[in-house]
Order: C-alpha cells, then structure tokens, then sequence
C-alpha cells in the first residue's frame, strides 16, 4: 500500500518558506545584513579589515558573558550583576598586582572572584529561593560598592606586559584575530553544542518552560540553576581579565552600564525572557548585529549617549515585537 500510514507521526512541525523566513535567526541574518550595508554607506571606513578586527575588541567581553546569560535566562533566572563582578574581579586582579604578582597568578584570581560571586548569586537563589532578579540587584550594588570604596577615585595600572597581551594581541596576524574573538567563538561553538545537541540541553529547555514538572520528572533544578549562576559569574571573571588586559587599568568604572548591553544582546537574540526558547546561534547573531552597529555609529562620531539611547529602545523593541508579529498571525489587535 502506498502512502503515509495514519498512524506515522512526524517528529516535527512541516517546514514550509513562510516557516524559514519567519524564523528569528533569518530576520537577524537580514538585519546584520543591513547593518552592514548601512554601515558602509555611512563610512568608507567601516570595511577595512584592521577597523573590523578592532570592532571585535569593543563587544567580544560581553559576548561571552552574553552566552552565560543566554542559559540563566532560559531557565527563568537573570543575573544583573554581571558588569558589578567584572569590577570586583578587576579589583582583585588590580591589588594582587600592586602587590607584584605575575599573569600566572593573575588570571586564576580573576576567574575565582568571578566563580565566588556567582556562587554567592546562586545560593540565595536557588538554595535560599529569593527571586534572581531582586537578588543580583542587591549583589550588583553590593559588589560595584565594595569595587568604589576600596579604589575611591583611583586607578590600578600596573600590570604585567605579559598579562596586557591578553587583552591587545592575536592569535592570528592575517587576518588579524584577537585573543577575546577568538575564545569567543570556541566557547559560543561549545555552548550551541552543549544547549541543542545534548541531553543537558534539553533539560534547560524543559526548566524553562515548566520548572515544576521538571522537577518531578528527576531533573535537578535548583542544583542546574545553582552552576548556572557559577557559569555566569565565571564567565564575567574571563571578560574582567580580557578587559583589564585590554585597557590595562583597573578603574571604579570599569563595565559600568554593560548589564543592559549583554541582556539586550540575548533577549534580541530570540531568547525569550518567560523561559524555555532561543537559540544560541541567534544570540551570536545579535552579539554582532549590537557590535557592529555600534561599532559604525561610532565611525561617525554618534554620541554614546546616543547609542546608550538607541540600545535602550533595541531592547523594548525586540522583547516586543514577537508579541506584536504572534498578535498580528492570530488576527488579533496589537493593543
């Protein structure tokens, strides 16, 4: 007998062209597109090789915080102290070097602070069960405080070359790719892997959209969103080591305001902010869609403030319009 038999099940959805031009990774792919474009229209500049790999050094630390972000947010959790712990972790890193440690010594001290604060995030939610949001705003005063007071209106500036180099140099001459891109893109490749190939992955998904029958259904949920946190803080210690490298200070500033930056970087990327969707692809989309506007505003002289403005209305923007287009497909009013 020829045909489907009534009884086969598809494992997914038919994939029609309407699907595919849809999907949230496609329409990131025409906005980067036209970004690109839009760019070179507006500066002769913004195509030279040198330029865009210098563009790189200005996103890829809150790229990779971004992708720590990607999975908190999917499991329902934030952490809105991530620029604070870059500030404790440069600090650290700052008065072990005053005190003459070396870049051996440097970078254990920064990832460890990061791996601390995270920690501490992550027992008062998961294990205390205080909401993510109230707790990481508390931490995020708490730990860009202790930075302010203890530095004041100081600076530290005296790091090894070595350890700057972290920050500044390459891993390749031609074409030139820097040390933080480049970890960027292994770990971005690690994280899709982990989160859409593999069973822990699926146990992310299966947190996000409904934490309690994840629960009863054996999945470790607190124990998950306590590491998660771990990660996250983790991963704010790396981008603290490749930004103090880069700048080679450590200053009260120091990532101030780039909490915004990060999570408009992943809700922009698809990540829904109820939980339980998104794509780490898509956030890597986004990741240079934010950089690369960015980084050819700035080619014109745009005020940062201005570009502070414009990432703020990205980020109503993109939490709004899947709600708008889902609206708009159902027949239903927009308001």
């Amino acid at each position: 007998m020829s045909g489907p038999s009534r009884y086969d099940v598809a494992d997914r959805a038919p994939r029609t062209l309407i699907d595919f031009m849809l999907r949230w990774e496609t329409i990131l792919i025409g906005l980067l597109i036209a970004v690109v474009i839009g760019n070179t229209i507006i500066s002769p500049y913004f195509l030279d090789i040198y330029n865009l790999s210098d563009a790189t050094f200005n996103f890829s630390e809150k790229a990779i915080i971004a992708l720590g972000m990607t999975l908190l947010i999917l499991v329902r959790d934030i952490d809105l102290s991530v620029a604070a712990i870059i500030a404790l972790a440069s600090l650290a890193m700052g008065l072990a070097a005053d005190a003459g440690a070396g870049t051996g010594l440097l970078i254990p001290i920064g990832l460890g602070v990061g791996a601390i604060c995270g920690a501490f995030n992550g027992l008062l939610v998961a294990r205390i069960g205080l909401p993510s949001i109230v707790v990481t705003i508390g931490t995020m005063s708490l730990f860009r405080g202790l930075a302010q007071v203890i530095l004041g209106d100081q600076a530290i500036t005296k790091y090894p070359a070595a350890f700057q180099t972290l920050g500044q140099g390459y891993l390749i001459k031609w074409p030139p790719i820097p040390y933080s891109f480049a970890l960027f893109l292994v770990l971005a490749a690690i994280f899709t892997f982990v989160l859409h190939k593999t069973a822990f992955g699926r146990k992310l998904f299966a947190m996000g959209n409904n934490p309690i029958a994840a629960q009863f259904s054996g999945i470790p949920v607190n124990r998950i969103r306590f590491w998660l946190f771990v990660l996250t803080g983790l991963l704010a210690g790396v981008a603290a080591i490749l930004l103090t490298a880069r700048i080679g200070s450590t200053r009260p500033n120091i990532a101030l305001g780039w909490e915004l930056e990060v999570i408009t970087a992943v809700i922009l990327g698809g990540v829904s902010i109820a939980g339980g969707a998104g794509t780490i692809p898509g956030v890597v989309l986004a990741v240079f869609i934010l950089g690369l506007a960015t980084f050819g505003l700035s080619l014109v002289n745009v005020p940062g403030i201005v570009i502070s403005v414009l990432l703020g209305l990205l980020l109503i923007v993109s939490i709004a319009m899947p709600i708008v287009v889902r609206r708009l497909l159902k027949g239903k009013p927009v308001v």
